[in-house]
């Protein structure tokens, strides 16, 4: 008997699991939000510089006959009639200028504060922002590579309850940051927090659910992530300084702590780790809540232990990175789906986080952003149900990529054709997310599933660490950044053809057992 049999007789979606899941997937709808906050509490609205003294209110006139942006007249206006000079100003050819040496004039009519205004964030220090969200997503990155290795340790339920605690003391703290570099490394830990809370989440919703109902499982989690993208407008909208924000979405986890209490550990975990009677504890709790005491009452540890014999056998010997490339078939999976996972993450933090280049108001554009995913996921799913895993991944990928590309042509005069372009890109993207976590699950062998899922979220969060950095390219040759985010992304979806297709054929446990698979499926998959 395997352990998803043994759920079955404890209720395997009992009201155990319904109720379980939904307190999981609560804290995931704030923490899609801090993912995307940036866009708008690092937003950059219309600003000139404070004029100098004795120069009256003239600026000089930027590229598109706005004030300039990063500089201002150095001296008064020459003498004579006003007329005569401010038609010299519409000339641009009054000088000498010099930066902005006393400071900015924000557009405050969207945002009242944001770091852009609050720290001034312009000019000069323009990429700063930028590189906070880089280093958020590096915290995402190491928390994932922390946290994995200690809730191997010291369990699911423990690192999540204090993931939830170091959010909301790192993100409380945040909204009370009293400069930039102590902002920065906050949010940092933010992301390591972030990365907690995605891992072990799914680790006790997947766990804790039988193979009949993980996908569905698993979407409700996913679509959790998406309504946090949508309500993060609306606290925008209702917040528009950025401070009170930071605080609205990181207060909750406070609350998402105290209740952590009432998760069930993992039972297989704590099989695999030595500790069967607390295992056995568990499950009769479990089995109790949903109704199936007397089943839970039959189980010990002798019991258990032989359920899960195979199981044990393969946690003698963990995976390791190494054996991700020891093997021609595994390799070659490896490199595939790095390639995805880099390519994914990669184009959708860059679109995503650029929300302000589209020629609309932004809180729209992310509520459209967020309502896209919802028929995306619904149809990558249908497409992996339907048409496979391979071609629903190539199909995500590559339109993905044309729709960014396609962005190059459209002028800024039509911003919904280009609105539209964008929202499309970034719901393929989406799919293409929801169909790389279970189209990783299902390469990989049980031995190395756990080490291929976290290679493949480090690939996304390297990712998510260059996307800004490559959005600064934009500001001395503005065409090339969306080449590159639609250009990847296509590339990428071309790789994955080198995929082998693996809808309706088990799992498999060992390497050894998909090297097999593999030779025997060459030459037959279409």
């Amino acid at each position: 008997m395997t352990f998803s049999e043994l759920l079955e007789r404890v209720g395997s979606m009992g009201p155990f699991q319904v109720l379980h899941v939904l307190l999981l997937s609560i804290p995931i709808l704030f923490m899609a939000s801090h993912n995307l906050l940036q866009i708008f509490t690092a937003a950059t609205p219309a600003h000139h510089c404070l004029p100098a003294p004795n120069t009256s209110s003239a600026l000089p006139v930027g590229p598109h006959g706005e004030p300039d942006r990063c500089r201002r007249f150095s001296r008064p206006p020459p003498e004579g009639p006003p007329g005569l000079w401010n038609a010299t100003l519409a000339n641009g050819t009054w000088g000498p200028t010099e930066p902005c040496l006393d400071g900015w004039v924000y557009d405050r009519a969207t945002f009242s504060s944001t770091i852009v205004t609050e720290w001034d964030l312009v000019c000069d220090f323009r990429q700063m922002k930028e590189v906070a969200q880089s280093l958020y997503m590096a915290g995402v990155l190491i928390g994932g590579i922390v946290f994995r290795s200690l809730s191997d340790r010291f369990g699911r339920k423990a690192l999540l309850s204090w993931s939830y605690l170091q959010l909301g003391v790192t993100g409380t703290a945040t909204a009370f940051s009293p400069n930039y570099s102590t902002y920065c490394a906050l949010r940092f830990l933010v992301g390591m927090a972030v990365s907690g809370i995605i891992l072990n989440c799914m680790s006790l919703v997947l766990e804790w659910s039988p193979t009949r109902t993980r996908t569905i499982t698993g979407t409700l989690v996913s679509y959790s992530a998406t309504l946090g993208q949508i309500l993060l407008p609306g606290l925008a909208y209702a917040l528009p300084n950025w401070r009170w924000l930071q605080l609205t979405i990181s207060l909750p986890f406070f609350a998402f702590f105290c209740y952590s209490w009432w998760f069930a550990e993992s039972a297989r975990w704590l099989v695999l780790a030595g500790r069967p009677e607390q295992a056995v504890q568990v499950l009769k709790r479990v089995a109790r809540i949903n109704g199936k005491k007397v089943e839970g009452d039959k189980l010990s540890t002798e019991t258990l232990k032989s359920h899960l014999q195979k199981e044990l056998d393969l946690a003698q010997t963990p995976g390791t990175p190494w054996d991700l490339i020891r093997t021609p078939t595994i390799r070659r999976i490896s490199k595939c789906l790095a390639a995805v996972w880099f390519a994914t993450s990669f184009a959708y933090y860059g679109v995503a986080m650029d929300l302000q280049g589209f020629g609309l108001r932004v809180h729209m554009l992310q509520l459209l952003f967020g309502i896209v995913d919802i028929p995306a996921k619904l149809l990558s799913t249908l497409g992996m149900s339907r048409a496979g895993r391979r071609v629903a991944q190539v199909a995500t990928l590559v339109l993905a990529g044309l729709g960014i590309l396609a962005n190059l042509f459209v002028p800024a005069e039509l911003p919904a054709l280009r609105t539209a372009l964008a929202v499309l890109g970034k719901g393929c993207l989406a799919a293409s997310f929801n169909c790389i976590y279970l189209y990783t699950g299902e390469l990989y062998p049980t031995a190395i599933r756990q080490t291929g899922l976290g290679v493949g979220s480090t690939m996304a969060r390297v990712g998510g660490i260059v996307a800004p950095l490559v959005k600064l390219m934009g500001e001395q040759m503005p065409l090339v950044p969306p080449i590159i985010y639609g250009s990847i992304p296509m590339l990428s979806g071309l790789v994955a053809l080198g995929l082998p297709e693996t809808r309706n054929r088990p799992l498999k446990d060992t390497v050894e057992e998909v090297e097999s698979r593999l030779a025997q499926q060459q030459g037959t998959d279409p």
